[in-house]
């Protein structure tokens, strides 16, 4: 069987599937001076082919792992975001990237958010389902059409996540 252990989530790692939202330093101060406000994530895709941005809360029960991955998605015209609401909030990411027909096991990557972590994937990306280490909500951002977006591929034989 395949095997992944998920790496630490960072900005640089993951560029290739979208980006990490994180507080950072510095900042617009905003609000009288009372907050400081950052540009987390300066774009997002998510009104092509009359497609409209909604915000939904997802209601995460945790994953146990190790976990048998069997297949991955991806949204070819949109970008999607996830937040942990409420307090530290993980997950594991499995991604591959947007320029495959069909990923293979192989082609995989999978990180884990440190808790305070957000994450944009990137339109086309293709992903696991929300994989939440924790329960509790996630504020998710993403695209609504009439046109359904997603395709889905499984895998021939499953990948095992493991830490």
């Amino acid at each position: 069987m395949n095997r992944l252990q998920p790496q630490p989530l960072t900005a640089a790692a993951f560029a290739p599937y979208g980006s990490v939202i994180a507080a950072a330093a510095g900042g617009a101060a905003v609000n009288d001076g009372s907050s400081s406000r950052h540009e987390a994530v300066s774009a997002l895709d998510l009104q092509r082919d009359g497609g409209r941005a909604v915000l939904a809360v997802y209601e995460a029960r945790a994953r146990q792992f190790p976990f048998l991955a069997r297949g991955l998605e991806r949204h070819r015209w949109s970008d999607q975001v996830f937040l942990p609401l409420g307090g530290a909030r993980r997950c594991v990411l499995l991604v591959a990237p947007a320029n495959l027909a069909a990923p293979r096991v192989q082609d995989c990557l999978a990180f884990v958010s440190d808790g305070q972590q957000g994450l944009r994937l990137a339109a086309g990306t293709w992903h696991h389902g929300l994989l939440s280490l924790d329960d509790g909500p996630w504020a998710v951002l993403e695209r609504r059409a009439a046109a359904p977006d997603c395709d889905e591929h499984a895998f021939g034989e499953p990948l095992e996540l493991t830490f």
